[in-house]
């Protein structure tokens, strides 16, 4: 059986070193939520998960198009860093 450290299946990260950043992105958009993701996952119901992974979905998509359309603007409505 397969182990979850991300060397196999879809769920790999294709940018050496971005693990580090997805990981800190997940935490706060779960923090946003208001879902504790500081201990074991697996306690969490799969509504939960999905909720996070879905969400830090639809902000990477919006800064991609914000990006596209030149607006300078964040997905949250700030500069750009």
């Amino acid at each position: 059986m397969a182990t979850n450290n991300n060397t196999g299946g879809r769920n790999r990260v294709l940018v050496q070193g971005a693990q580090q950043a997805l990981d800190k992105f997940k935490n706060e958009i779960a923090s946003e939520l208001g879902i504790d993701y500081s201990g074991d996952k697996g306690n969490l119901t799969s509504r939960q998960n999905g909720y996070v992974g879905g969400t830090m979905v639809k902000r990477m998509i919006s800064e991609v198009e914000n990006r596209m359309a030149g607006t300078g603007q964040s997905p949250q409505g700030g500069p750009q860093a």
